[in-house]
């Protein structure tokens, strides 16, 4: 079993790394069509953006989240597709609240799903940070 949950598990993150890396893709072309329909100087241009971006991170990280969920309903881990997705956002977010687990023989897999959410979510973090300076309202040297 260990080493069904490795193969599943990297398949997953390999799987969830794809969809990051086009949604990242998919989001900055929408941000900076965006940007081209309002003057970029303006303010409120670089707000607007700064909210397509969030809504858009926001949006790629859910569909990552229910990818492990069809995961977790699919290899009956779960009791039910609303208990995988509430299992996946805790796991991936690495709230972890402690209220759900897994049986013994899928723990493994929800700790690859913990720490490819950690990257990705850090991954995003990175991405935020530098279209912020780049196209938001916020400058290095002059903000932070």
């Amino acid at each position: 079993m260990l080493l069904n949950n490795i193969l599943l598990g990297t398949i997953v993150v390999s799987l969830t790394v794809v969809v990051h890396t086009f949604g990242l893709i998919g989001v900055a072309n929408i941000m900076n069509r965006v940007a081209g329909h309002h003057p970029i100087h303006e303010f409120r241009s670089k707000v607007i953006s700064m909210v397509v971006l969030v809504h858009g991170l926001l949006a790629v990280h859910s569909v990552e989240i229910w990818m492990w969920a069809a995961v977790y309903a699919l290899t009956d881990a779960v009791n039910n597709f609303a208990d995988a997705i509430y299992f996946s956002a805790i796991t991936f977010s690495t709230l972890g609240y402690g209220d759900a687990i897994l049986e013994d023989k899928w723990r493994l897999l929800a700790g690859m799903e913990g720490l490819s959410g950690f990257v990705l979510i850090g991954w995003s973090t990175a991405y935020l940070v530098a279209a912020s300076t780049r196209i938001g309202p916020f400058q290095a040297g002059k903000h932070f």
